[in-house]
């Protein structure tokens, strides 16, 4: 069974934080504001920090279960 998780270019990330504000698993993290880091075991692939992110560099990726 297939699964959605987030992915972050994080060669174009800004850390602005919209993404860790908004997820609701806190899967998120900006460590050393440099840019955004998804906790891939905690990401539940709702899809919110991509609608959220105002560069558009978020994006849901089909991993396998």
């Amino acid at each position: 069974m297939a699964k959605r998780k987030a992915i972050v270019s994080t060669q174009e990330c800004v850390a602005c934080g919209c993404c860790a504000r908004i997820c609701p698993r806190s899967a998120i993290t900006i460590p050393h504001g440099i840019y955004a880091v998804i906790d891939r075991e905690l990401c539940v692939g709702c899809g919110k920090c991509v609608k959220e992110c105002p560069a558009s560099i978020i994006s849901l990726e089909v991993t396998e279960a």
